[in-house]
C-alpha cells in the first residue's frame, strides 16, 4: 500500500467514532434499559431500512459497471431477500418483529415508521440510486463496525431481554459472519478506485453520510418512544 492508501484506509476506519452504536438510544437499549414497547418501537422502524436494503444494493448494481463487482454485490440482495426455500435477513427481522410481540401485519405495513425514520432511510436509497457507484459503495462500510456491535446487540438481549423468544434473534448471528465479508469486499472496491485525493475525500463524505443516516433513524426512534419518568 501506498502512504496516501493507508492513510485513507485509517481515516475510513476512524469513523468508528460516529458509528450509531454510541447513540443514547443504543446505549440504554445494549444497557437494559429499554421497555417492551421501546423495543418494538426499534424493532418496526429498523424494519424500515431492512426492507430497503436491497433496493439500495439494486441502485448500486444498476449504476456499476463492473461485472466483477456486481458478480459478487449480488450476494447482498440475496442474503436479504433471500431465494426460494431459504430464509433471508427481511424474513428473520419479521420473526424477530414476532418474538417481541408484534404482528406481521403491524410491521409490514410500516403503521409505526417514524417520520425521521422514513426520510432518513428513503434519502439513503435515493443517494445510492443518484450518486457515483463508488461512493455508493464507500457509504456501506458501516459495516466494518457492525460485527461489535451485532455481538454486542445479541448478548445484551439475550441477558437483559428474556421475555424476548431466542429463536427471533437469528437474524443478528448471521450479520456476525455477513457483514465482515461484505465490508472486506467493500474495502476492496472502494481502495481500489479511490486513488486521488478528490476521490477518496468523496469517498470518506459518503461514508459520513451513512453515519448521519444512522444517527437520524435513532434519533427518530428515540423521539418516537421516549423513556417513561416512574411515577413519584
Amino acid at each position: 500500500m501506498t502512504a496516501l492508501t493507508d492513510s485513507f484506509t485509517a481515516a475510513l476506519r476512524a469513523h468508528s467514532q460516529r458509528y450509531h452504536h454510541q447513540h443514547p438510544f443504543h446505549v440504554r437499549m445494549n444497557a437494559g434499559l429499554l421497555d417492551p414497547r421501546q423495543i418494538r418501537g426499534w424493532v418496526a422502524n429498523r424494519f424500515y431500512y431492512q426492507e430497503n436494503i436491497p433496493r439500495k444494493d439494486a441502485a448500486i448494481l444498476a449504476n456499476c459497471p463492473d461485472r466483477a463487482v456486481r458478480r459478487r454485490w449480488i450476494q447482498r440482495i440475496v442474503d436479504h431477500d433471500g431465494r426460494v426455500g431459504e430464509e433471508g435477513g427481511i424474513e428473520a427481522w419479521l420473526r424477530l418483529a414476532e418474538a417481541v410481540g408484534l404482528s406481521r401485519a403491524e410491521v409490514l405495513d410500516e403503521r409505526h415508521v417514524a417520520p425521521g425514520v422514513r426520510f432518513a432511510v428513503d434519502a439513503y436509497v435515493n443517494f445510492a440510486r443518484t450518486r457515483p457507484w463508488v461512493e455508493a459503495v464507500a457509504s456501506s462500510l458501516t459495516e466494518l463496525f457492525a460485527p461489535d456491535l451485532m455481538a454486542e446487540r445479541l448478548a445484551a438481549f439475550e441477558r437483559h431481554y428474556p421475555w424476548i423468544e431466542r429463536e427471533g434473534l437469528v437474524y443478528f448471528r448471521s450479520r456476525l459472519t455477513q457483514a465482515p465479508r461484505d465490508a472486506e469486499h467493500a474495502m476492496e472496491v472502494v481502495t481500489e478506485h479511490c486513488r486521488t485525493e478528490a476521490e477518496q475525500a468523496r469517498a470518506l463524505e459518503a461514508l459520513s453520510f451513512k453515519c448521519d443516516v444512522l444517527w437520524s433513524v435513532l434519533d427518530g426512534i428515540d423521539r418516537a418512544y421516549p423513556d417513561v419518568p416512574e411515577p413519584t
